[in-house]
C-alpha cells in the first residue's frame, strides 16, 4: 500500500494484529515507511529510537491533528472524533494542514 498526502507517496503498512499494533516502531532505527492504525485515537512513543511524524484522521481520512518531529517517550492522549492514526518517518511530509485529505492507495 501507499499513503498519498499532497502528491507525496509513502510506503504504508497496516498494523492489524495485537502484536504489530503494540510494537509499532518501538526499537526501530532508520524508519523509512509509514504505519496505519485503524480505529486508533491515541498513541505513545515509548521505547522508540527516533522521532516520527504523526497524523490523526477522522473516518473520511480528513486530517484532524498533525504532530511533526514527535519525540520518543511521549504520549498523545485519545482524541475525540479521531478514527485512524498514521505514524510516518520524521520529515516525510511537507506543507500538511488540518482538514487536508489523505488517501490510501492499494
Amino acid at each position: 500500500m501507499k499513503l498519498l498526502i499532497n502528491n507525496q507517496k509513502i510506503d504504508l503498512y497496516e498494523a492489524k494484529s495485537f502484536y504489530k499494533r503494540f510494537l509499532g516502531f518501538m526499537f526501530k532505527k532508520k524508519i523509512n515507511y509509514a504505519l496505519f492504525f485503524k480505529h486508533c485515537n491515541g498513541i505513545h512513543t515509548f521505547f522508540m529510537k527516533e522521532a516520527i511524524d504523526i497524523i490523526l484522521t477522522d473516518k473520511n481520512d480528513n486530517i484532524l491533528y498533525v504532530y511533526l518531529n514527535f519525540k520518543p517517550w511521549h504520549i498523545i492522549w485519545p482524541k475525540k472524533n479521531v478514527y485512524n492514526t498514521f505514524e510516518l518517518p520524521k520529515d516525510s511530509v511537507k506543507n500538511i494542514k488540518i482538514n487536508d485529505k489523505i488517501e490510501i492507495i492499494p
